[in-house]
């Protein structure tokens, strides 16, 4: 029997919203709480909720987040007597649990010979196998040679999917659908798992066609009782990274849901398993359900499963830790009502998902309210750093059932802004809108299927009218109260704005209490009282807006309206407008990142859609193709080199066809 452990203050080893949600549950406790952060967190939200804090290093997670030396001194600096990792960073790794324990140390979580039997991919398959849990053919062998993996994929047969075996989150992910496919996406998946991992090691696995991802939550004391919580479906994923998450699965009855439960509690107990865990399946389109891996840590979508049955995870959490037993029993646990959770990430998902980062020049997020939770770790001058991980809040909205919660997040989704930098909002709310996921028809694939017909927001007439205004407005601020006028009455101006690749021009006309707006062949009479509140064609619109002075002109603005959030500037200051982008051959980096790989040298001649290098941002690598053909006449890029927005990568020189 273990004894109890006292302890009365918690470091959180994790920063952003989940370092922010643990605080709440752990404050209400009445356990002192101690943040930790780095230096590009220094006014983070986490680190004022805390009640006290301690600088652990550089913002690079390696040289703070990651690292167990300084973790462990913020402990003895703080008097911390226990440490809840949150998820990410070192909620998985055993060496952190281990010297947590080491340190006299409560490490909220399983002990470090549970997260290696189950945090490595490979491991834990193996154990599923040998206590009869249904596995999907595959191949998890000691022999990670390109050759043998090679030779196994070829028993196997496409479509297979290779997976990371030391981490999750969709990174070292590769889907094959022809064995030619295969070296190549191995070596991509090796790279990028090594990247964010620290291991290269590869799992292969059949790929079932329209199976959705549906996961069991469970609880483990230190006394031998595990219960489970019942199941989440978090099939609705990009790119094999959960969009939206929901609890309980749509269309899983009371005997799949026990069987589920029955699974994942046999194989927690099997693996001498302790505090809350996730065992994650596959299931057909058959009914049929397939083991797939088991995150050995807290899950990002816990606030669904929460929601449906009533329980403070962390609370429960914090509570095994002090080694008391679990209260609840099997039969005690009911799942009432349906949640459904949406993360929203600083990445522009009409543009390839291409990661964000940078100053979030105004926010505003709805209000926990009936029927609405959010958890986000926003400061009122927050930033989202290229170090870490894009997302920026979660939005989780529960109903009396499926529906009523799929209708509320819509709306508080819709109630949601950020200015400064783009988001997947527009994206989300497609997902929530589309009918495959309106009538529960999910799997893991359905979201890259639909989306092709989903069109990226573009501003519209009323749209420009307000930037056009917002621009108006700042140019009177700019030159007095008098630019709008002359001697004859109001002072007709013209405007020269973009919004992308949207150019326009407006004729604005001053009226008392705003302008009348011509853009094109329509006339919009917009009045402008706050930056919140605009008034267009006698309508007051949902408008959220900011203006910032500097660059030619009068400066530039962000303007959130009708679905439309963009930034726009003054371009009447600018010369001519140059050929499209990636016409001269000329390849510039997108978003701040690291080389993570190059394909080609200089002189090389390459094809239109080739391959050319990998950019490593957000935890993510993002390959980089020729927009042309040609000879790569400059390489601007090498392995390791930090990248801006901006900075040439390569110059491919078109060839002159031959006579």
């Amino acid at each position: 029997m273990s004894e109890r452990v006292s302890f009365d203050t918690l470091l959180v080893a994790n920063r952003g919203e989940i370092a922010c949600r643990i605080l709440r549950s752990a404050g209400a406790m009445g356990l002192r709480t101690v943040a930790v952060y780095s230096e590009a967190d220094r006014g983070a939200r986490h680190v004022a909720l805390a009640d006290t804090a301690v600088a652990i290093g550089p913002a690079p997670a390696q040289e703070s987040y990651l690292s167990i030396e300084r973790l462990l001194a913020a402990c003895t600096a703080s008097g911390a007597q226990a440490v809840h990792p949150g998820y990410g960073f070192l909620s998985e790794n055993p060496a952190f649990a281990r010297a947590c324990g080491e340190a006299g140390l409560v490490f909220v979580g399983p002990p470090a010979d549970a997260i290696e039997r189950l945090g490595n991919k490979r491991a834990a398959r193996r154990l599923a196998e040998r206590i009869g849990a249904p596995c999907l053919a595959g191949y998890d062998g000691d022999d990670q040679s390109p050759s043998a993996l090679s030779r196994e994929a070829a028993r196997l047969g496409a479509p297979l999917m290779i997976k990371a075996a030391a981490g999750g989150g969709g990174r070292g992910m590769r889907r094959v659908d022809e064995l030619s496919e295969f070296d190549a996406a191995c070596e991509a998946a090796r790279r990028e798992a090594a990247a964010a991992f620290g291991s290269g090691e590869l799992l292969l696995e059949r790929l079932v066609h329209r199976a959705r991802h549906v996961e069991v939550q469970v609880l483990a004391d230190r006394f031998g009782h595990c219960i489970h919580l019942g199941e989440r479906d978090c099939s609705t994923q990009r790119r094999h990274q959960k969009l939206i998450e929901e609890a309980p699965a749509p269309g899983v009855a009371p005997p799949l849901r026990a069987a589920l439960g029955e699974a994942a509690v046999k194989l927690a107990l099997a693996a001498g398993y302790v505090g809350a865990g996730t065992v994650e399946f596959l299931l057909d389109p058959e009914g049929r359900f397939h083991f797939l891996e088991v995150n050995t840590r807290l899950q990002v979508e816990h606030p669904v499963t929460e929601a449906v049955t009533g329980l403070d995870l962390v609370e429960l959490q914090l509570r095994i830790a002090r080694g008391e037993p679990l209260q609840l029993r099997q039969e005690e646990v009911h799942l009432q009502g349906h949640a459904i959770e949406a993360r929203l990430c600083a990445e522009d998902a009409f543009d390839g998902f291409r990661p964000q980062a940078g100053p979030i020049l105004a926010w505003r997020l709805p209000e926990d309210s009936s029927g609405v939770r959010v958890e986000h770790g926003l400061a009122d001058r927050a930033e989202v750093s290229r170090h870490y991980d894009s997302m920026i809040a979660k939005l989780i909205a529960v109903g009396r059932d499926r529906d009523d919660a799929r209708r509320r997040l819509v709306d508080a989704l819709s109630r949601t802004s950020i200015l400064g930098l783009a988001t997947n909002r527009p994206f989300l709310l497609e997902c929530l809108d589309a009918p495959e996921f309106a009538q529960a028809r999910l799997s893991t694939s359905w979201v890259d299927a639909a989306a092709v017909r989903w069109p990226a927001p573009v501003p519209g007439s009323h749209w420009q009218a307000v930037a056009t205004a917002l621009w108006a407005r700042a140019h009177a601020r700019l030159h007095g109260a008098l630019a709008d006028w002359s001697s004859t009455g109001p002072r007709t101006q013209f405007a020269s704005l973009a919004c992308g690749d949207a150019h326009w021009q407006a004729r604005v006309v001053p009226e008392s209490g705003g302008y009348r707006i011509t853009v094109g062949d329509r006339e919009h009479l917009v009045a402008i009282d706050t930056d919140d509140r605009i008034e267009i064609d006698g309508r007051i619109a949902r408008a959220h807006a900011r203006w910032q002075r500097g660059g030619p002109g009068a400066g530039s603005g962000w303007l959130d309206l009708d679905g439309v959030c963009a930034a726009f500037a003054d371009t009447s200051a600018l010369p001519p407008r140059r050929t499209a982008a990636g016409a001269s051959g000329e390849v510039r980096a997108t978003m701040h990142g690291q080389v993570a790989a190059v394909s080609v040298a200089a002189g090389d001649r390459v094809g239109a859609g080739q391959p050319l290098l990998a950019i490593e941002a957000m935890k993510m690598q993002h390959r980089v193709d020729a927009p042309i053909g040609g000879r790569v006449a400059e390489l601007g890029a090498r392995v390791g080199a930090q990248v801006a927005p901006g900075a040439l990568l390569v110059r491919i020189e078109p060839e002159e066809p031959s006579a």
